[in-house]
């Protein structure tokens, strides 16, 4: 449908484009008064106008939006494409494996069941920090990672065959984001649609919440959950609520020894106060101009951390810089800047009354930071690091600690305090080659002043692409790395994921047997709790050159402001003031030693693979040959037998009752597998050793192992077994002696799962930020999880809990568990099913063990019709083989070609 004339050519014999300028020389609405991504929304409604999904109605009211009065109005909104990593990815394609064998039971062609538009996949998660400071440790590391991780290899090699438009980044290439940013965002799309050539913009949606870290090139995308993507791939479109559009003024420029990174943990601790969960955030004013493209990608990738949905800049001149500094085609180039000129999209001129509110921020003001120790926007100025260490001991201490704990290791003294690790890691840098050349620059001041990494300090180097490599290499900076033990150990994200591999031995055994709070140093976007590394109880997150000072140092107990790094080779003190890099000799090393022909070079073939990838050989075809004896891909039971919404959930109890600020990371499996825990014994019964457990992230194909992880995050706290940290539980009602009966939650499950009664879980504020993970979602369904009454949800998390099926249930404001005086051993009656109303509101039940009965009303978090559907259907996968089962080829389209 085109109901308002807006598709013409851009230029002519050029392709395509549907003109917001149209609406507004027709009198629909003033569009160019509108913020930049509400263009690119808007666009995408006037491409995929059908009168059923994106109706005339929806587009005039969104040419419309008002910015302090938004409606909130539901949209479906059509993603270009789709990105995904391999820990999110492997289960989102079997999922799609699964999918096939339903249809085809279903008398389908199970090869309609595939993306109906690019689908990248980069293998970037599964890489693991097991050999360090070694010039070995790249090949060592990427050898145990293919020995690992084969059969999960293999399947995605058949998906490469077996399904369209789905393409494999190999491992050892680079991180999904950096890859994305640097080579595949195309910016504005040329593709073949319906026999003619159309433009449009760059969108995409990733199963990785750092997706937005592309919002710094002007491409709108952010992340979900795996379910939500595979529905996309098979060409749903999203549906989503008008966000409100917080505009953030850029003032001034950033002050010589000040970061990117510094930047991003004190805009990450002022949005986080402003309140932003759920919105979009736009960069606008002069301070935008003074950030490089990788500067504002930076910007972008911590977006998550604040909570908002996406935080983009618009096209401008260092947009088309940078296409052309990573050796994007001229045409493309070209084609870009015209589109963006010609839509209204270039340059950040967006004023200030054309968004919801604006937050001023001036560069200038920003200093040296680290965030820490638990969460990411809890941003300490690098000044107040050892007084805010010490004030923050004692709720660190393990149980049995003491704040005079101390120890001797190999002639060395460990205290709490004491830097274990230290890594350059995670795209939220490796994207930005000015931190990198800082951290290389300092590295050859340390190095020449004497200095070297303290012998207790675990260092390691993971760049996000290759290219880093090559221009560490050409300035001359890799031999001090290296000197300082920060050796490549491959290209992933390691560390920030928690594969940051063990840590010595007699440093891991002097941390346990004295309780000791560690401490890791990471240029990465995530620090919570058991995340890193389960010995590990504080994590700070900083910039390159801040993680090399702090290898130098070794000690979180020490003012680098103040203190000496240590002692040079003449026994004088060295500062970190003496050996701090100019912004000059930063933007040198990078004008001289970063150029074009890199991209070029580490691009050519990056879908092709070395000769290990090459050699992994699997069977083509339609259908996958599920092997039952494999410990890492299993067949996906959520086809099987899926049950509509229940008309009412009734005497559930509680599985688990949660405080504030519990993240995914706390729920979905993550890290390390313990020997001693579920999924650790299920292995071992399955032939498989404790050395080749791998990590919970690599086992997402198997949902055996991976319910069996749910809610065991080694931190967890659950009031229910007070007194544990861990996956614990009581299951209800207690019999004699109460708190013996504390087990695991997955065996709490099973018995709930017997007796027929469903579970649901207590939660405060924030539940489920942090990271997209599906898993998040599924294991809670598979313990027979039925609902979650939260004080609020965080937006990825949410979308996934109903796309499995969970109901999520917000507290009247002001209220909450605690407010309400509510233990956990009540039982709970909860209307479902047909008579929920999007975003409405129903009475909870509770009955307390003496009998006592009482009411309280909660909002019924399913905020869109769409969502609503997904939740009566059982999850949004079930409801999309419904719509094809019952529509068959017709409702399948034919997917675009790109040219």
């Amino acid at each position: 449908m085109n109901s308002f004339g807006a598709r013409a050519p851009l230029a002519a014999g050029g392709p395509h484009i549907y003109r917001l300028d149209v609406l507004e020389k027709s009198g629909v609405g003033p569009v160019s008064r509108l913020p930049y991504a509400m263009k690119i929304l808007l666009e995408n409604l006037l491409r995929h106008e059908d009168g059923r999904f994106v109706t005339a109605d929806d587009i005039t009211r969104l040419a419309n939006w008002n910015p302090r009065h938004n409606s909130n109005r539901e949209i479906a909104f059509t993603p270009a494409r789709v990105l995904l990593q391999d820990f999110t990815g492997v289960p989102a394609v079997a999922d799609l494996a699964a999918m096939r064998d339903a249809f085809r039971a279903r008398g389908g062609d199970p090869k309609l069941i595939g993306p109906q538009q690019p689908v990248e996949l980069v293998i970037d998660h599964s890489v693991q920090v097991d050999r360090y400071a070694s010039p070995s440790a790249f090949a060592f590391n990427a050898e145990r990672e293919l020995q690992r991780n084969r059969e999960r290899y293999l399947f995605l090699r058949w998906g490469q065959k077996a399904l369209q438009n789905f393409r494999v980044v190999p491992p050892d290439t680079g991180i999904v984001h950096q890859v994305n940013l640097e080579y595949l965002a195309r910016v504005v799309v040329r593709c073949k649609c319906n026999g003619t050539v159309e433009a449009y913009p760059d969108s995409l949606v990733g199963t990785d919440s750092h997706t937005p870290m592309v919002n710094g090139l002007g491409v709108l995308g952010w992340g979900v959950g795996g379910i939500e993507a595979e529905a996309a791939m098979l060409g749903q479109p999203i549906s989503m609520l008008l966000p409100d559009v917080l505009g953030v003024r850029l003032l001034n420029h950033l002050q010589p020894g000040t970061t990117a990174t510094d930047l991003v943990l004190t805009i990450a601790e002022a949005l986080r106060k402003k309140g932003v969960v759920g919105k979009f955030v736009e960069f606008f004013g002069e301070g935008v101009r003074h950030l490089t493209i990788p500067d504002r990608a930076t910007l972008g990738n911590m977006s998550p951390e604040y909570g908002a949905t996406i935080a983009i800049s618009p096209i401008d001149e260092a947009t088309l810089h940078y296409l052309r500094f990573t050796h994007r085609d001229p045409d493309r180039v070209s084609l870009v800047e015209r589109y963006a000129r010609e839509q209204g999209l270039f340059g950040s001129d967006t004023p200030a009354s054309s968004y919801t509110d604006v937050l001023d921020f001036d560069l200038a003001q920003v200093e040296p930071s680290l965030a820490g120790p638990k969460r990411p926007q809890d941003r300490i100025p690098l000044s107040r690091s050892k007084s805010a260490f010490a004030q923050a001991l004692p709720k660190l201490l393990p149980t049995g600690g003491t704040a005079a704990a101390k120890a001797e290791s190999n002639g060395h003294q460990l205290h709490h305090g004491s830097v274990v690790i230290a890594a350059i890691t995670s795209c939220t840098n490796t994207s930005n080659p000015t931190v990198l050349m800082a951290a290389g620059l300092l590295a050859k001041k340390a190095v020449e002043r004497g200095l070297k990494s303290q012998p207790w300090v675990k260092t390691s180097l993971a760049p996000g692409s290759k290219v880093v490599t090559e221009y560490l290499n050409k300035a001359g900076f890799t031999p001090y790395l290296e000197q300082l033990g920060f050796n490549l150990v491959g290209y992933g994200c390691t560390t920030c994921i928690g594969n940051s591999g063990p840590l010595p031995e007699e440093v891991a055994a002097e941390v346990q047997d004295r309780n000791l709070v560690a401490v890791s140093v990471l240029s990465g976007n995530r620090n919570f709790e058991g995340r890193i590394h389960p010995q590990v109880r504080a994590n700070y997150l900083a910039s390159p050159p801040l993680v090399v000072a702090y290898a130098l140092a070794g000690d979180m107990n020490r003012d680098l402001t103040t203190e000496p790094l240590g002692q040079g080779k003449d026994s004088q003190p060295v500062y970190l003031r003496d050996i701090w890099p100019t912004n000059e000799e930063v933007a040198q090393a990078v004008e001289s030693c970063v150029s074009p022909d890199m991209f070029a070079r580490e691009y050519s073939n990056v879908f092709t693979g070395d000769q290990n990838w090459q050699g992994l050989q699997v069977a083509g075809g339609d259908l996958y040959h599920w092997d039952e004896a494999s410990t890492y891909i299993k067949k996906p039971p959520f086809f099987e037998g899926v049950p509509e919404a229940p008309d009412a959930i009734r005497a559930a109890r509680v599985l688990a009752y949660l405080g504030d600020s519990v993240t995914t990371d706390h729920i979905s499996p993550a890290g390390s597998i313990a020997a001693k825990s579920p999924a650790g014994e299920y292995l071992i019964a399955h032939g498989v050793p404790p050395a080749d457990f791998n990590s919970y992230g690599s086992r997402r194909g198997n949902h055996e192992v991976m319910v069996r992880g749910t809610f065991a995050n080694v931190r967890l706290r659950n009031r229910l077994a007070p007194g544990t940290e861990g996956g614990f539980t009581r299951h209800l009602p207690a019999g004699p002696g109460g708190q013996k009966d504390v087990m695991t939650i997955f065996a709490a499950s099973q018995i709930y799962a017997a007796e027929g009664v469903p579970c649901i879980i207590l939660a405060g504020a924030e539940y489920g930020s942090g990271s997209s993970r599906d898993w998040a979602a599924k294991g809670p369904r598979l313990l027979g999880v039925q609902a979650v009454l939260a004080v609020s949800f965080e937006r990825i998390h949410r979308s996934n809990l109903i796309g499995m099926g969970i109901l999520p249930l917000q507290f009247a404001d002001g209220q909450s568990a605690d407010s309400l005086g509510l233990t956990g051993e009540e039982t709970y009656d909860i209307p479902a099913g047909k008579s929920l109303e999007a975003g409405g509101s129903i009475d909870v039940t509770v009955t307390s063990p003496d009998g006592s009965q009482r009411r309280f009303p909660m909002t019924v978090r399913l905020d869109t019709p769409m969502e609503l559907a997904y939740y009566r259907d059982g999850g949004i996968l079930p409801y999309v083989l419904n719509q094809l089962a019952a529509n068959g080829a017709a409702s399948v389209a034919a997917p675009a070609q790109e040219c």
